[in-house]
């Protein structure tokens, strides 16, 4: 978790599925287009791992409705009542 959005959050979280996983080759990670996914370190993991970039187009809000879609269930329906931590001040929050 982190404060902030940025290359190394996004880095450090695609290396750890990647290794979670059994480095699976061959997979695609969709992103948008924010500079943290554009960035020279996050493409060399993709390379490295031999993994597919795909990207949401510019201005098209559609690209990413399945994903959103799929999110909004999960909140609503898998993850209700689960106790999460908020790292700032260490309490907990109820979903």
């Amino acid at each position: 978790m982190s404060t902030r959005i940025d290359r190394k959050v996004v880095c450090d979280a695609l290396h750890n599925a990647i290794i979670t996983r059994g480095k699976p080759e061959g997979v695609m990670v969709h992103s948008d287009q924010g500079s943290q996914y554009a960035s020279k370190d996050y493409r060399a993991l993709i390379t490295q791992y031999k993994l597919t970039q795909i990207m949401s187009r510019r201005v098209n809000c559609w690209d990413n409705a399945v994903a959103e879609s799929l999110f909004a269930t999960l909140k609503k329906q898998a993850i209700l009542w689960c106790t999460f931590f908020n790292q700032a001040r260490g309490a907990t929050a109820y979903i």
